[in-house]
């Protein structure tokens, strides 16, 4: 990978900040949100044959106004708990398994920081952290407070008796549907309650600890788009149906009369009404934030896992796809103390998710405690003005599916960014699961679907920097498997975002793919890939 482009070193040193606060905000698109809305462009929307509002989200708007905006953020793995190991782990791990804990031979950060006496703080209302595929992800926290009640989270084994009326709001029963007739108003639904918990635990104890991370978790503005009022009817009042809160998770959904224009949407107006009600909460933090003078020591990450597809290509949900840009390119919004006042306030230095990892590590000051293979940069040199940018590449994917590769390059001052999509060159094998966890998304509501544990074709191998021995399973054609890596391919994808920032022009099969594909090839060397990866890509 090529060294991190330098700049002349600012004079005199600049203290680091002392205390760090993440936000992961689930499945936020960036070009629905105001501090991106004019810079970023999507294909068009299948089905919205008028105008929509702008959705409301002033309190990104004013945190964008004091943090550094990541204008070529890109995902990594896919889909939720593959980016958060991204992030706690600082491993891409797409390459290896579909959806998983943490493995044995990898530590997260809050082990390094607990081992240097960081004090560290999960709150959150997600339900995959407290899985099977993701139970371990919260155990080396200093403390963790779980909000309930959000989607999949079986809280309750019953509706609340007393409060009569309280309509189903899926399209087939889920824990939600329960959890959801015990709240009375706004603060009950999990997303306010988890943004209030932060707001409180910062107000209770950010000057009880000399250094702390606090890591907030937040579910929304992810499925069920399910609000109370006003939000509810906030950007369409005109709707008669039954609550449309779940989206298709379907390529295709308009053209094959799944979806209908008022559905679409209507749908699209529910996400919105969650994004303004979790932007509203998103609030109550700056002003902890803010009323307990924490700007000068604290860096605060406003991130996301992914975007979430609501009609773009008519595609909805997160269905077996290439990534888009829709998906794919993502919000990333950092505020750092000591930051140089003339410094601008937004910056093309390509970044992904594993970036944010390093990014803490180098913080707090705990590389050495770090022991296992990572693959993330620390965006400080970009924070502080030291270098434009940490990487020329970025790898993205979901196990068992199309490799994506982001190129981005800064010449003269012409920025130029390209997404290549690689799908298999002929059917979905060879590939292999390498894990000693042996944990997959999990698939409520499909109780006769059970992926296969390893079977007597497995053997041992060695990860990539480790000298723990895991299972490697290797499936074939017919195997069954996770549902994204079972769903069918359209080919290659490559796209000039530049010219094509809709990517509604595919460049495949001209001189531009031959370069990016050997880009992607020697990407793949540089992390040591499994190589039936090479050889299903068609990259031998």
């Amino acid at each position: 990978m090529d060294q991190p482009q330098t700049v002349e070193q600012p004079q005199g040193p600049r203290p680091r900040p002392k205390h760090a606060v993440v936000i992961l905000l689930d499945s936020l698109n960036r070009h629905l949100i105001g501090p991106y809305r004019a810079l970023a462009q999507v294909a068009p929307v299948a089905g919205l044959d008028t105008d929509e509002p702008p959705f409301a989200t002033p309190n990104l708007d004013r945190f964008a106004q004091r943090a550094v905006r990541f204008d070529r953020h890109f995902v990594g793995s896919l889909p939720c708990m593959p980016a958060r190991h991204d992030i706690l782990v600082g491993a891409l791990d797409f390459l290896w398994r579909p959806w998983g804990s943490i493995e044995l031979w990898e530590r997260p950060i809050t082990d390094a920081l607990r081992s240097a006496g960081v004090t560290t703080q999960l709150i959150s209302d997600h339900p995959h952290l407290f899985e099977t595929g993701g139970e371990n992800y919260h155990t080396d926290f200093s403390a963790w407070d779980y909000q309930r009640g959000h989607e999949s989270d079986p809280w309750k084994t019953r509706p609340d008796p007393s409060f009569i009326g309280t309509p189903t709001v899926g399209w087939r029963h889920m824990p939600y549907d329960d959890s959801r007739t015990y709240y009375r108003a706004e603060e009950d639904f999990p997303g306010p309650r988890t943004m209030a918990a932060a707001a409180s635990w910062i107000e209770n104890n950010a000057h009880q600890h000399d250094r702390f991370l606090l890591f907030v978790d937040e579910f929304d503005p992810h499925e069920p788009f399910d609000t109370p009022e006003p939000y509810v009817s906030m950007y369409d009042n005109s709707w008669e149906g039954p609550p449309l809160v779940w989206p298709p998770y379907q390529v295709g959904a308009v053209a094959s009369g799944k979806m209908s224009p008022a559905e679409v949407r209507k749908l699209r107006a529910n996400y919105g009404a969650k994004l303004t009600m979790i932007d509203h909460w998103f609030g109550r933090v700056l002003d902890a934030i803010e009323s307990n003078q924490l700007w000068d020591d604290t860096a605060v990450i406003l991130c996301t896992d992914h975007g979430h597809y609501l009609g773009e290509d008519d595609v909805f949900g997160k269905p077996g796809t290439w990534i888009r840009e829709t998906l794919g390119h993502t919000p990333l919004m950092i505020w750092w103390p000591g930051r140089p006042p003339e410094a601008p306030r937004s910056t093309t230095a390509l970044s992904t998710n594993v970036d944010l990892h390093a990014t803490l590590v180098d913080l707090f000051g705990v590389q050495d405690r770090v022991t296992h293979r990572t693959h993330g940069r620390s965006l400080i040199p970009v924070l502080d003005g030291s270098a434009s940018g940490v990487r020329d590449w970025a790898l993205g994917g979901v196990w068992g599916r199309e490799v994506q590769i982001v190129n981005a390059t800064t010449t003269g001052g012409q920025v130029s960014t390209t997404t290549y999509a690689r799908a298999p060159a002929h059917q979905n094998s060879p590939l292999s699961m390498w894990s000693n966890r042996w944990s997959t998304m999990p698939v409520h509501g499909f109780p006769d679907i059970r992926l296969p544990v390893p079977d007597d074709r497995a053997w041992l191998d060695r990860m990539p920097g480790s000298t723990v021995p895991v299972i490697r399973q290797p499936f074939v054609a017919g195997d069954l498997l996770p549902f994204w890596a079972a769903t069918k391919f359209t080919g290659n994808h490559l796209h000039d975002l530049v010219d094509d920032p809709a990517q509604q022009h595919d460049l495949v099969s001209t001189q531009r793919e031959k370069e990016a594909a050997e880009l992607l090839r020697t990407a793949l060397v540089e992390m040591e890939a499994p190589s039936d990866q090479f050889e299903r890509l068609g990259l031998k």
